[in-house]
């Protein structure tokens, strides 16, 4: 069922809004101002949603690191097992002769979520990573 649209005014510096009508444009021909406007304040409570202990996410933890690292996989292996009703799936890439790529698909609380990935993104031999969190609406 359709929602109501409503309407408000935005004032913002010329250069502003030349650069937002830059993203607009390279968010392709579907999107409007209107559009990308709903997509950011969306991002926004999402991104704020997630901040909020207690509450239940999804996240995506990657990470690239030397597979030659004395024990590395030995180590990410256990850290995950010590989170496995955490850790809903892994894929495992292999970039070339000595890199891989590791995609870590977390779910639970948001305190909880981050501490493992912190925890896999301090250990030695892990060159970069990053983690990318989302709401479920779930809370604990």
């Amino acid at each position: 069922m359709p929602q109501d649209l409503m309407r408000f005014s935005v004032a913002m510096p010329e250069e502003l809004l030349m650069r937002f009508d830059e993203l607009v444009a390279r968010r392709g021909l579907a999107k409007n101002r209107s559009e990308v406007v709903r997509d950011l304040v969306r991002e926004a409570l999402v991104e704020d949603e997630c901040a909020t202990p207690g509450r239940i996410v999804m996240g995506t933890l990657t990470i690239v690191y030397d597979h030659h690292a004395a024990d590395l996989q030995d180590k990410l292996h256990s850290i995950q097992h010590d989170f496995f009703e955490n850790i809903v799936s892994t894929l495992h890439v292999h970039l070339d002769a000595h890199s891989c790529l590791e995609v870590i698909v977390l779910k639970g609380e948001t305190g909880l979520v981050q501490g493992v990935a912190n925890k896999i993104l301090g250990t030695k031999g892990v060159k970069t990573g990053r983690l990318v969190l989302t709401t479920t609406g779930e809370h604990i």
